[in-house]
């Protein structure tokens, strides 16, 4: 498991770690049951402190992308695509109320805010 890390973005490392791991559960690159490093052996090979490893790992728990047993270590959960999802669109439609409340104050037809999201959906802006 590759994770990269930068000190040229304003996201604290461990949620550069966990981005990255839900990344790699959503690609399938993970799969659910497998296991993970241990947060030691994570720590050392990206050479970090265990207790940043360990806030995310406490985080993908939480979220439902791993599940941890003592004396066993960390598994990809079964549940995560699903929840994940959810979560996703839960922002979006957050991010879509306020481009419609806009759209609504500055009398920004329906039909054009639907083209903008579309040319964005796919790419094209």
């Amino acid at each position: 498991m590759e994770i990269i890390i930068s000190n040229n973005v304003n996201k604290p490392i461990y949620e550069q770690i966990t981005s990255q791991i839900k990344a790699m559960i959503m690609s399938g690159e993970l799969q659910p049951g497998e296991g993970i490093p241990s947060m030691r052996a994570l720590a050392r090979s990206i050479h970090v402190s265990v207790i940043t490893v360990q806030k995310a790992y406490e985080d993908l728990q939480r979220d439902g992308f791993i599940e941890t047993t003592v004396g066993r270590g960390s598994f990809v959960s079964a549940q995560n695509k699903e929840f994940y999802q959810e979560e996703q669109q839960r922002i979006a439609e957050e991010h879509l109320q306020a481009a419609a409340e806009i759209g609504r104050m500055n009398n920004i037809p329906l039909e054009k805010l639907k083209e903008i999201l579309g040319l964005f959906y796919e790419g094209e802006v």
